[in-house]
This record gives C-alpha cells, sequence and structure tokens, in this order.
C-alpha cells in the first residue's frame, strides 16, 4: 500500500499562486542562502547539529543583545548546567514522557541526561533558599541550550535540529499576579515580532486536554486569565480545544512571513505540574506556606530554527541593524586603498 497526497484548487488563479509560492520558498531556501551568505553549515559528523559561522553568529548573537535589552529591567538572567542526573529528569517527569528522545551519559558509573529543556535546572535554582512573597513576581530568564533525539527522517536544516538554543524564561507568581503577568509577556512578544516585520501574530489558546492534571476549576481559573490577558491587550484569538499540555493551558504565537507561511514560534504555559512535584513553596504574608504558580514563556522559541525563519523572510537580505555585513568600501585600483581603508 502507498498512500498518495493532492492538492486541489478552486480555480487556476489559485493554483498558479500556489506554485508561484512553491517557487519562491525553494529560491529562498534558508540552507541555500545560508551556505551563499557563509552563515551556517551542516556536516554529516554532527547530522542535525549546525555549525554556525562567524557571520552567522552575528546575527545569533544580536537576537540574544535584543532580546537582553527587552527584558533586562524585569527578569533575572541565569546559567544552569548542560548535563544532570538522571534522578532529576525523574521528579520532573520528562523520563516518563519524553524518555526516547532525551541522550544519556555515564559519569562516575551514574547515569546522567542531556537536558531537553530547562525548567527542572532554573527549578533548582529557586528552591536553593526559602523565597518570600515580596520576591514575587519573580521573572528567571536562561538562553538554554538544550538537546532533542529527533529521528532522522524529520530534520530539515535549522527549522528542526537535535540542538537549539532557547530563550527559555520562568514566571514564579500568586494567583492574583497571573494575569497581569501573562499581558507583560504578550506585549513583550509584539514589541519583538513587529521588529523584525511580523505583522501577523495569530494566537492559540489551547485548553484542558483529555489527559491532565490538576482539578478543573484551577484549569478553568488558569484559562480565564489567558483570556482576559488576551482581551486585555484587544488580541483576537482561537480556541484549540483540548490542546493545551497535561500540566497546564496556554497560548501558542503563530506568526506569519513575507511568503504568508505561518510557523509557531512563541508560547505561554501555565504550569501547575512542576511547581508539586517539585515542592515548590513561598511564604506568604501570614507566615504560611504556599505553591507559586509556574509560567512558562519562550518568544524566539529556538534561536537557531528563528534564524532560518528570518532568512527566508528577508530572503537573505537582513535588516541594517540585524545584517553581518553592513557596508563595505570598494576601491577601483590600489591607488585608493590607503584611503579607503
Amino acid at each position: 500500500m502507498q498512500r498518495i497526497y493532492g492538492t486541489a484548487f478552486q480555480t487556476k488563479k489559485e493554483l498558479e499562486e500556489y506554485l508561484r509560492k512553491v517557487e519562491e520558498a525553494k529560491q529562498n531556501d534558508h540552507r541555500r542562502l545560508g551556505k551563499q551568505l557563509d552563515l551556517f553549515s551542516f556536516n554529516d559528523v554532527a547530522v542535525g547539529f549546525p555549525f554556525f559561522h562567524h557571520k552567522g553568529m552575528v546575527i545569533f548573537n544580536k537576537l540574544i543583545e535584543y532580546m537582553r535589552h527587552l527584558q533586562k529591567k524585569d527578569y533575572q538572567e541565569i546559567k544552569t548546567p548542560l548535563i544532570m542526573r538522571e534522578s532529576l529528569w525523574k521528579t520532573s517527569g520528562h523520563y516518563e514522557h519524553y524518555r526516547e528522545n532525551m541522550y544519556f551519559t555515564q559519569i562516575d558509573e551514574q547515569t546522567y541526561c542531556i537536558r531537553p529543556m530547562n525548567c527542572p535546572g532554573g527549578i533548582l535554582l529557586y528552591k536553593e533558599k526559602p523565597r518570600s512573597y515580596r520576591e514575587f513576581p519573580m521573572r528567571v530568564s536562561e538562553f538554554g541550550l538544550v538537546h532533542r533525539h529527533e529521528l532522522s527522517g524529520v530534520l530539515h536544516g535549522l527549522f528542526r535540529v537535535r540542538a537549539f538554543t532557547q530563550d527559555d524564561a520562568h514566571v514564579y507568581c500568586m494567583p492574583h499576579q497571573l494575569e497581569d503577568e501573562i499581558v507583560k509577556i504578550l506585549e513583550l512578544a509584539q514589541n519583538l515580532y513587529y521588529k523584525f516585520d511580523f505583522k501577523k501574530v495569530k494566537m492559540m489558546l489551547a485548553t484542558k486536554p483529555k489527559k491532565a492534571i490538576g482539578s478543573d476549576e484551577v484549569w478553568e481559573r488558569a484559562i480565564q486569565a489567558l483570556k482576559n490577558a488576551l482581551e486585555k491587550k484587544k488580541i483576537d484569538y482561537e480556541v484549540d480545544q483540548g490542546g493545551g499540555a497535561f500540566y497546564g493551558p496556554k497560548v501558542d504565537m503563530k506568526i506569519e512571513d513575507a511568503m504568508g507561511r505561518e510557523w509557531q514560534c512563541g508560547t505561554v504555559q501555565v504550569d501547575f505540574f512542576l511547581p508539586q512535584n517539585f515542592d515548590l513553596k513561598y511564604i506568604t504574608s501570614d507566615q504560611s506556606k504556599q505553591t507559586p504558580i509556574m509560567v512558562h514563556r519562550a518568544i524566539y522559541g529556538s534561536l537557531e530554527r528563528f534564524i532560518g525563519i528570518l532568512t527566508e523572510h528577508y530572503k537573505g537580505k537582513f535588516p541594517f541593524w540585524l545584517a553581518p555585513v553592513q557596508a563595505r568600501i570598494l576601491t577601483i585600483t590600489d591607488e585608493q586603498k590607503d584611503y579607503a581603508t
């Protein structure tokens, strides 16, 4: 048996427009442009692991620099280990739900995991000392490199790799602070996407799936906070019924590029699971102990993937502030060389 897919169109004009877009996408494939512009490359000795050249690193570092600029007033930046013991990932639940996509190594006869997510490392820093409600909202960011074992058949340039850097952040807050924190994240995302000429951003509100932890009441409160934040910012959104993670609802952000294609990049996720699993607490004003709400946030999503998207979005002609080569001075003969220098 062989499955065959086909695409049909109502009119010849729609077909011609589709074929034009296919050809345009082919001409502006980031893998081809990346090689021509000396940005990045791939090698069979490390399938799924991109090599960034100097010019590519100029763009990579500029993206980080711009994000740091946007969040410097509100976020504490941290750095956590790339490799941590297997037991940590059992506590976090990743070992049970994500084991097939994880890399393992042996150190001193113990099993360690190369992190597929940044969250557990950040949680360990949270638990370093007792926390007070006065510290909330506590916003923590990390440009964290993660590794995920993707099947070779799904690898695709920078769009699907086995190692990538997330502009991760986690917000610890109290229930009454949740809505305002979501609003701030939505504002941050809008400002960032606008900077890169992504004028159309689709917001998808993903609700409780069939398999989920937490009571319906807690879920409804979190979903309502997401809804209120979207409506407060007058942002249109669609509901992805049952599309939330097992640990909480979320808003996924899809950007539309210059060729009319949608890319899911940013996300805001409310998490009930990890704070419970790691027994996170904070001291309230009446000296009792409560579990904080944890919000996961990424705007670029994957920096590597975002660079791939930008390369095709701009068709290799990056804006001046982002371009690895901003200007060149060309001489006619060697007589002008000293003056040009």
